[in-house]
């Protein structure tokens, strides 16, 4: 049985897909998806159950917005190929205009998949990445500018910040491309970027009221567990994804994503095993989320023999700033800043030392001049250059998109102290994660009493 599919008819290039290449990609795509409820239910069951379900469902709203605005304009900016210019993707892609058939490759080796099956598997990419700042928000963020933030901070947001960082990375013209960095799955588009806007975003909103009297710990370990098995899960789609094939660089890929994740997570709960004398449950999700972060952009470019590296030197990075942000006084409540920004710096820095042009060969396809480990030094300073970019990029114009819209009437960012007492999810939302039932009255319902 042929396990291609020709579309020399709607090309007249005679390019040809292998279905193999489609299934996987198509399948990585889900996958990537399944991150989205992942994150929700890591920072709900983080949150105090007053305020959970609202960090549930600001994250489907993520993942809805960027949709649409990679429809409009995002892919057209972020990845199309019709654009020159170093900094920003070229207009031959609004409304996605010429998805409309069998795409075909340029005639570089470039694209192994149609080029629609490329779009929808960058945008749940993209769509998860605001997602992840909304653990900046936690415990103090009102769900009105937030939602608001959804269809006008977070479309924006990804128009200025994702999409540009992601063309500097991977546009065929993009400067930080060009310059030869190495970005696999996205270590500075979705991590640093990400971390860097939390910081602006916790600045703007302050610390959470009491944040040093009272107790704050998770409500639901569940949750959590349940949150970091589902990111795990899709991890592998969306580090493998990007292989655009199922080939054996791929299969790779996976393998080093869940060595380095399983190293991450024994290694953070061993460093807490010295002071707390338990294995924290929540210690091990944090380390593997740390090595799932970490390894991302160097996932295409690694030996096994490497992934142990990123997991270890993650999971104790991330550690050390989770502690350290006590100290400088950022209530970044849900970790987004330890574990994602600082995970991408870490990973970034690492891929230009690890990073291996046989490995990376591993598709037929692509040719890097590798890392340090090759003889490359010059690799690491320029990954250093395009995640420090990224990320003060990411800073400056988050900060500047929401000090614009504390300024507008009715958009203030932070609930008031009552609102704030009484939870975000009943406060702003009208709805709660946990309602809780009223008691029975003597006789029960069959006793006659009415219920009203």
């Amino acid at each position: 049985m042929n396990s291609t599919n020709n579309f020399s008819e709607n090309s007249g290039k005679g390019q040809v897909y292998d279905s193999g290449d489609i299934a996987w990609t198509l399948s990585c795509t889900t996958l990537v998806w399944l991150m989205v409820p992942g994150i929700g239910f890591f920072y709900s069951g983080l949150a105090r159950s007053r305020s959970a379900l609202s960090l549930i469902i600001l994250c489907c709203w993520s993942i809805a917005v960027v949709s649409i605005q990679w429809f409009l304009f995002g892919y057209s900016l972020a990845l199309s190929d019709g654009s020159k210019c170093p900094f920003i993707g070229g207009v031959d892609r609004v409304l996605l205009y010429g998805l409309d058939g069998p795409n075909y490759d340029d005639g570089g080796g470039n694209r192994v998949v149609p080029e629609v099956l490329f779009c929808i598997y960058h945008s749940m990419v993209a769509g998860i990445t605001p997602a992840l700042v909304v653990g900046a928000v936690a415990e103090r963020g009102r769900f009105l500018p937030t939602l608001t933030a959804q269809v006008v901070f977070m479309f924006i947001w990804s128009t200025l910040v994702y999409d540009l960082v992601a063309y500097w990375t991977w546009g065929q013209a993009g400067w930080a491309n060009k310059l030869g960095a190495l970005d696999f799955a996205g270590g500075t588009p979705v991590h640093v970027a990400s971390g860097a806007a939390a910081i602006a975003y916790a600045m703007q909103l302050g610390e959470r009221e009491g944040r040093h009297v009272l107790n704050y710990k998770p409500h639901n370990l569940v949750q959590v567990v349940l949150g970091t098995s589902l990111m795990w899960f899709g991890w592998f789609g969306f580090n493998s994804g990007n292989a655009m094939g199922a080939n054996a660089r791929a299969a790779m890929v996976l393998l080093v994503t869940n060595l380095s994740a399983s190293f991450g997570g024994i290694t953070w709960a061993l460093v807490d095993y010295r002071k707390n004398k338990s294995f924290s449950a929540l210690s091990f999700c944090f380390g593997a989320v740390a090595g799932l972060v970490s390894v991302t952009p160097a996932s295409g470019f690694i030996r096994p023999a490497s992934a142990p590296v990123f997991g270890i030197i993650g999971a104790i990075a991330c550690r050390w700033a989770s502690g350290l942000k006590h100290a400088i006084r950022l209530d970044d409540a849900l970790d987004v800043v330890t574990v994602h920004g600082v995970g991408g710096l870490i990973g970034t820095l690492l891929t230009g030392i690890f990073a291996e042009r046989g490995m990376a060969a591993w598709d037929g396809i692509t040719c890097i001049e590798g890392g340090w480990i090759d003889g490359n030094w010059m690799q690491v300073p320029v990954q250093i250059g395009h995640c420090v970019a990224g990320g003060v990029w990411s800073f400056i114009v988050t900060y500047a998109i929401l000090w614009i819209m504390n300024k507008i009437p009715g958009l203030k960012l932070r609930v008031d102290t009552a609102s704030a007492k009484f939870g975000l999810d009943k406060g702003e939302i009208g709805e709660c994660a946990y309602e809780r039932v009223p008691p029975v009255p003597p006789g029960g319902e069959g006793s006659g009493s009415d219920p009203s």
